[in-house]
């Protein structure tokens, strides 16, 4: 395979690709996240992972890079990472007892190729108020869309995903290894 590279600094991601066995590097763009007006949360991530590639491919063209992004859509609201203390409790208030959607839009791309998709799993989250604080201080929350992680303090909180676990995680295995083997499909 040709000289692989994730285009994220997530630790997770980071994890979750060694889990397919393959070696790569880590090199994480700084791209504008920004949601665009009236912009759906499938278009959001997917366009998130191929500016991400594409801008690692500004600087390793002969690479093949991952990308990707992850976010949640509740009532109508994309949420992401969490900008505050107050923010994160507002979305968690939104989410407890209720279904929502985690979405990861998934880019592998070379200089010629570009292929992505997008990976939905529906999440309940059950966090009580009286909980709230104390997650906060664990610092867990921090950096992670809809400030949470199943990975870790927060999957006492969650009883039920409907879909890909990985996809929660922030990407989505069996998808990713698919776009990969698809691209190394086209040479």
């Amino acid at each position: 395979m040709a000289h692989l590279i994730l285009a994220s600094s997530s630790p997770r991601r980071r994890e979750l690709l060694q889990q397919l066995g393959l070696t790569f590097e880590v090199y994480s763009p700084d791209v504008d996240e920004s949601v665009l007006d009236g912009e759906h949360i499938e278009d959001y991530v997917v366009r998130l992972a191929r500016t991400k590639a594409q801008a690692v491919l500004a600087h390793s063209p002969n690479a093949i890079v991952i990308a990707a992004d992850t976010s949640l859509a509740f009532a109508g609201k994309i949420l992401g990472k969490a900008e505050s203390k107050q923010h994160a409790f507002t979305m968690w208030s939104e989410l407890s007892g209720h279904w929502h959607d985690v979405f990861t839009g998934v880019c592998v791309s070379n200089a010629t190729h570009t292929l992505s998709t997008v990976v939905q799993t529906q999440v309940q989250l059950l966090l009580p108020a009286a909980e709230m604080e104390h997650y906060w201080a664990t610092a867990e929350p921090i950096g992670k869309a809809g400030a949470y992680a199943i990975q870790g303090i927060a999957a006492q909180y969650i009883p039920q995903i409907r879909g890909s676990y990985s996809n929660v995680v922030g990407l989505p295995l069996y998808e990713t290894a698919q776009l990969l083997q698809q691209l190394q499909a086209t040479h």
